[in-house]
């Protein structure tokens, strides 16, 4: 999962015939050529991306966020490495087998040395991080499953990338994708979030279509607003220098969840 690559786009949100997660076949994830397309070199999306994620990191101190969730995290490393300061566990859950694959092969063996610029950005903003990538992911641990196997308040922080708006053209499951990532953290707990903004569905490489369900920051907003406290919603322009995707910029959220009287809304 993470960020795709354009196809064609579906039908209004949440209408008959909307392909939803469950119709698409993520064991079969071209993670080579999604990396070869998305992560073999810096982009200037990627600076904004890890740019927003730091300043939320460098207000933990080192080591005080027992738990952490990167959801769906795919082959993408970098929201990954960003935790390794602050978080003493970093889950990484997955249920694609050939990106859990390629995961596990990077903390067993080492990140491929494309990784090292996105790492050394990370570590330039937040001196915090360790000297090496691979001890930065030293605390990761991939863990097999969905949003469906997520227990709600386990985790102090959790983190999604790419993932909701790029699984599903059906609003109403974006929206419960989205009500589970707010419920995987305590009461209190914080969010951290980047989006495809209007990204239809999409191929990568010469492959099948992906399903996809085009979101904008009023949609974010709408969905995010009574489920959390903090809200704050911004923006980064379309990356000229990748492929055509389809997507019109991408969106980044950070959030709370409420730490008052009463659960988020379902």
């Amino acid at each position: 999962m993470d960020r795709r690559t354009r196809g064609t786009a579906p039908g209004p949100p949440g209408t008959f015939g909307a392909r939803r997660n469950r119709d698409a076949d993520w064991n079969a994830w071209p993670v080579a050529d999604y990396l070869a397309e998305n992560y073999r070199r810096l982009h200037p999306c990627d600076i904004g991306v890890i740019r927003h994620h730091s300043a939320l990191y460098r207000r933990c101190a080192p080591g005080s966020l027992a738990r952490t969730l990167e959801l769906g995290a795919g082959p993408n490393l970098y929201p990954l490495m960003l935790a390794g300061a602050a978080s003493r566990r970093i889950d990484a859950l997955e249920p694609g087998a050939a990106n859990i694959r390629y995961l596990r092969r990077q903390l067993d063996e080492g990140p491929d040395d494309s990784w090292e610029p996105f790492y050394r950005l990370c570590r330039s903003l937040d001196p915090a991080l360790p000297a090496s990538c691979a001890e930065a992911l030293r605390t990761v641990q991939v863990v097999p499953g969905t949003a469906e196997d997520l227990t709600p308040g386990t985790y102090d922080l959790a983190s999604m990338n790419f993932v909701a708006e790029s699984v599903t053209e059906d609003f109403d499951e974006f929206t419960a994708l989205c009500a589970a990532f707010v419920r995987a953290v305590r009461p209190g707990g914080l969010l951290l979030a980047a989006f495809m903004e209007r990204m239809p569905s999409y191929r990568v490489g010469a492959g099948p279509v992906w399903p996809a369900c085009p979101v904008d920051g009023t949609v974010l907003r709408t969905v995010f607003t009574p489920r959390t406290t903090g809200l704050r919603v911004t923006r980064l322009a379309k990356d000229r220098t990748l492929p055509e995707y389809g997507d019109t910029g991408i969106l980044l959220l950070t959030a709370r969840r409420p730490d008052t009287a009463g659960p988020p809304q379902e």
